[in-house]
């Protein structure tokens, strides 16, 4: 396994993260995910081990909770082994505070997030979302205090803009808070929209990505093929995960899978692989998070690492999967001996 630095910390972690949402299945988002239990994730995160992957992703949400609850349990008696990121922000109870990136509920949850998980600290804890209600600086401030309080190690957010992001890397750099060393957003072969400002973001600022969801949604699997009806067990049947995919044209689809599988065929790799090995050669990612229903998906997902896609078949999925940019970055590519895209 190969072993990244993130972001401009000193930290080093796993090309590769096992996604947690899957931990659990409460709930009819998460139901489509997967339901793994105690057991399952723990022969899960054996197999994690044995390849070298130590880090896993979870948040105070997946499944109410239980997520983290099996991560913990699955984990019991080797802590020290592995790397454990997980995150807050989003509404986690029904009262008016059970919800945003305030002091009082950034607090709470990862008090909440480490009983659940059984352990005295959080190696990466990131905000799930920006919370406009509540200043960059309470927030800062809250996650400052908890990093000297030795509950969290490392901060990043996720699915932020790239003022969100800035913003608030201006104000630790004014008070001297810690910073954002990672930010958990979403970038796949049919999403590319990270690269167009929140990727030269990361470069310049050193803040490194770890991207969610790499198989857009469950979409890059091979599963879904142009002019064939959706399978029975993809998540997309589920019309709460439709509803929340990000949104791609069916033709795009088509004609990056189309891609993908024309590349798969030729090096002997699975569709997903291919996929993951295309973001793992992208500038500024740090980590890529896989998600696993069984052993079966963990061990595909596993085998894209260790190998890397030639340059050639890299251009011949940058074509399938390039789109129009939106003002003002298609007028930015028009300035490039100034003003050069990351990628």
């Amino acid at each position: 396994m190969e072993y990244r630095q993130l972001g401009g910390s000193g930290f080093m972690v796993p090309a590769l993260s096992l996604g947690t949402g899957t931990f659990g299945g409460k709930g009819e988002l998460f139901q489509a995910w997967g339901a793994t239990d105690v057991s399952e994730a723990t022969r899960l995160i054996d197999i994690c081990l044995e390849a070298g992957l130590n880090m896993f992703d979870s948040a105070d949400i997946y499944s109410a909770g239980a997520a983290e609850e099996i991560l913990g349990q699955a984990i019991k008696g080797r802590r020290d082994a592995v790397i454990i990121s997980t995150k807050a922000t989003f509404r986690s109870g029904e009262g008016p505070n059970d919800v945003g990136s305030s002091r009082y509920h950034l607090i709470r949850s990862v008090d909440a997030s480490l009983r659940r998980l059984q352990t005295d600290f959080i190696d990466l804890f990131q905000l799930h979302g920006f919370d406009a209600s509540t200043p960059v600086e309470e927030t800062l401030r809250t996650l400052d205090d908890l990093i000297r309080a030795g509950k969290i190690r490392y901060i990043g957010c996720s699915n932020f803009s790239g003022w969100h992001l800035m913003k608030s890397l201006a104000a630790s750099e004014r008070y001297g808070f810690s910073r954002y060393v990672a930010h958990q957003a979403y970038y796949s072969l049919i999403g590319r929209d990270y690269e167009w400002e929140l990727m030269p973001l990361g470069l310049d600022q050193k803040v490194g990505a770890v991207v969610w969801s790499p198989l857009g949604w469950g979409r890059l699997t091979g599963k879904i093929r142009r002019g064939q009806p959706l399978p029975n067990n993809v998540r997309m049947q589920s019309k709460l995960n439709a509803d929340l995919a990000p949104p791609t044209p069916d033709e795009l689809l088509y004609n990056v899978v189309d891609a993908l599988d024309e590349v798969a065929r030729e090096l002997g790799k699975t569709i997903p692989q291919v996929a993951l090995n295309w973001l793992l050669q992208r500038p500024s990612v740090a980590n890529v998070i896989v998600g696993a229903r069984n052993e079966e998906q963990l061990r595909q997902n596993l085998g894209a690492v260790g190998w890397k896609l030639s340059p050639e078949h890299v251009k011949k999925l940058d074509a399938a999967s390039t789109v129009t940019l939106a003002y003002p970055y298609f007028h930015q590519r028009g300035f490039t001996e100034r003003n050069p895209p990351p990628v």
